[in-house]
């Protein structure tokens, strides 16, 4: 496999930037969004073009990165199973909040009967007022909302909505999967933002991330305390899915070969 020069790698970063451009503009972005989305398309290239230049790819070995050690406050918050208290208290506000948004969408008719309720959050926030302010200030995203508007998904997304936003919250409450389940709740926070809803999310976001961090002992102080060390992690299997290598039994007095 050849590596590419590094003449050739500026030229398809810049190719790729110009399609991106060309794209988001295609689809009714702003500029100021088409220049994001065509910048963030640079960088992920970008990044893709150098591992493929340093060659990773190819026959050239890796340089190791360097070490450094994580600061004592990070490892306090992040890995100390004495800071499982702090995160408890944190997993308790949030879920509660998860807990009761999804409870309110779950007993009301117009979220989980038709989903008549976020039909009408996506036709406000899909408007484009006179000021030329719109609640989602991405075009994409906007297009997105109007995209699953003309199609009707609300009648089906309404419940996913209120289940999940319910779901979370009880997960969260017993520390159950906590980084997941942080992580679902981060998205859903993250989503509601980017449709121009501020609200509680911004605190809530940032508590999640806080959680994600401390996933090994954000939900020590819960399930998680028994259930992570049986499911383990990917990289690192729990004591479920760790197959111990059998030794063979030693052989009786006697019987061994003269």
């Amino acid at each position: 496999m050849r590596r590419l020069s590094l003449v050739e790698v500026i030229a398809l970063v810049v190719v790729a930037g110009f399609f991106a451009l060309h794209i988001m503009r295609s689809f009714g972005g702003g500029g100021a969004s088409s220049l994001i989305a065509a910048l963030t398309v640079l960088v992920v290239l970008g990044g893709i073009a150098t591992f493929v230049y340093e060659g990773y790819l190819g026959s050239r070995a890796a340089s190791p990165a360097p070490t450094f050690t994580e600061p004592r406050l990070a490892h306090a918050l992040f890995n100390d199973t004495r800071a499982a208290g702090l995160w408890f208290v944190v997993r308790l506000y949030v879920g509660a909040q998860w807990l009761e948004a999804g409870y309110h969408k779950l007993t009301d008719p117009a979220w989980m009967q038709g989903g008549v309720a976020l039909k009408g959050f996506w036709q406000r926030v899909v408007q484009v007022p006179a000021n030329g302010q719109p609640p989602i200030t991405y075009g994409w995203y906007r297009s997105f909302i109007q995209y699953m508007l003309d199609q009707g998904w609300y009648s089906w997304f309404a419940k996913l909505v209120a289940i999940g936003e319910f779901l979370v919250g009880i997960a969260l409450i017993l520390g159950l999967l906590t980084g997941i389940v942080a992580a679902i709740g981060a998205f859903m926070n993250f989503n509601f933002m980017l449709a121009g809803v501020a609200s509680t999310n911004p605190v809530l976001f940032v508590l999640e991330i806080g959680l994600i961090l401390a996933w090994k002992v954000a939900g020590w102080w819960g399930v998680d305390h028994y259930l992570l060390p049986l499911l383990g992690v990917p990289w690192q299997p729990g004591q479920l899915f760790r197959h111990e290598p059998q030794t063979p039994p030693a052989p009786a007095p006697g019987t061994g070969n003269a």
